[in-house]
């Protein structure tokens, strides 16, 4: 089967996280926890609408060293971010 070129590919450690189609009022929450399941070395990329700054604050604060934060593309519209848990 032919792979699609728009389509990332992604590593076994990597989880997609599409926070698009989630209601706002749980985004956090479903973050939270979607990184708190994470294991060291794994890595949760999300995609989102918007630049979540103050979530990132948050995360931050919570989990201070051990979630490293990188963004991937920060295209208007599609905001991704790669958390990766150390």
């Amino acid at each position: 089967m032919a792979s699609d070129s728009s389509i990332p590919v992604m590593a076994d450690d990597v989880y997609a996280f599409d926070a698009r189609g989630i209601a706002h009022r749980f985004r956090h929450s479903a973050i939270f926890g979607a990184l708190s399941a994470l294991h060291p070395g794994e890595t949760m990329r999300f995609c989102n609408d918007h630049d979540p700054l103050p979530l990132l604050a948050q995360i931050e604060q919570h989990f201070g060293e051990h979630v490293v934060i990188s963004y991937v593309s920060r295209t208007p519209g599609e905001i991704v971010i790669d958390f990766q848990v150390v």
